[in-house]
């Protein structure tokens, strides 16, 4: 096992807890689009509409602020809630606001450039721990919560 990941729940003795966590990471990502795509919608009447020029640029700005409270408080967005799951540091702490940040900035990166969401996608199919880029890079894992 990794020094990074020493902290962390080792996927070979303990794996119930990434049982199933890939696609419940995609469950969790629908989820969350439909709730950020909500948020726009509700926005819109509040910008006089003229936000309807400007969707995908609050798409961006709302869905970053989504993933960064929401990683903050509780390691895990509302999706990851739904799906029993959230992400953890490399020393097993939940995130704070500046690994919040952090995370929701290498995702955006990584979903605004698509080889790298592809790499992210096929690790976290093929890593034991089921890191995506963003995770490799900080050391953080998406685990089920414990119950």
């Amino acid at each position: 096992m990794s020094d990074y990941t020493s902290q962390l729940p080792d996927p070979i003795t303990q794996p119930e807890f990434y049982d199933s966590v890939p696609a419940k990471r995609f469950l969790a990502w629908v989820i969350d689009t439909l709730l950020i795509l909500t948020l726009v919608l509700v926005s819109l009447p509040f910008t006089a509409f003229l936000a309807v020029f400007f969707i995908p640029t609050m798409f961006f700005l709302l869905g970053f602020a989504y993933r960064v409270v929401t990683l903050a408080n509780g390691s895990a967005t509302l999706g990851m809630r739904l799906a029993a799951i959230e992400i953890r540091q490399q020393d097993g702490r939940r995130m704070d606001l500046g690994s919040a940040f952090l995370h929701t900035l290498g995702y955006t990166v990584s979903l605004s450039v698509p080889i790298l969401q592809i790499i992210s996608i096929v690790l976290m199919m093929t890593t034991a721990y089921g890191q995506g880029l963003t995770d490799h890079v900080m050391g953080t894992t998406a685990l089920n919560r414990r119950r």
